[in-house]
């Protein structure tokens, strides 16, 4: 009994912290976001400023993946932030720097939706809070 115990009190124990670190992007949803509004959060939770030169850095960084191609952001969404791109199964993808497309980084839900896939299928791994406000301040500064 005391082994069941433990284990729901270590299920809700997780669920409260999952919960908790949701609470930023549900606060934003409740309000209109913008790029800025999503750089100071990234800022906010790396303890650190966005860099756009770290950014353009990472957007353009070529990286050998673990089944043998060599992959960047630019694989999709071309060196060009603002032009379409596309996916690896042909997909339009609308550009990603804000100033070409007014949608970008204003939906929270969906731009940790697109961190996530787009993290893991480049990096083979999550972005770093730090990563994603670098990514960020550098498509901030795309003109």
């Amino acid at each position: 009994m005391k082994r069941i115990f433990n284990k729901m009190i270590s299920n809700l124990t997780t669920r409260i912290i999952a919960f908790a670190a949701l609470l930023p992007l549900v606060a934003l949803n409740a309000e209109a976001a913008s790029p800025n509004t999503m750089l100071a959060m990234y800022q906010d939770q790396s303890g650190t400023q966005g860099s756009a030169s770290r950014g353009e850095k990472f957007f353009f960084a070529k990286r050998a993946h673990s089944n043998g191609e060599t992959v960047s952001c630019t694989t999709c969404h071309t060196e060009n932030p603002k032009a379409t791109g596309k996916t690896r199964a042909n997909k339009l993808i609308e550009p990603i720097a804000p100033v070409a497309n007014k949608e970008r980084f204003t939906d929270p839900a969906k731009i940790e939706k697109w961190f996530k896939r787009n993290c893991k299928d480049v990096l083979e791994r999550a972005c770093t809070e730090q990563e994603k406000a670098d990514f960020i301040a550098f498509m901030l500064s795309v003109k």
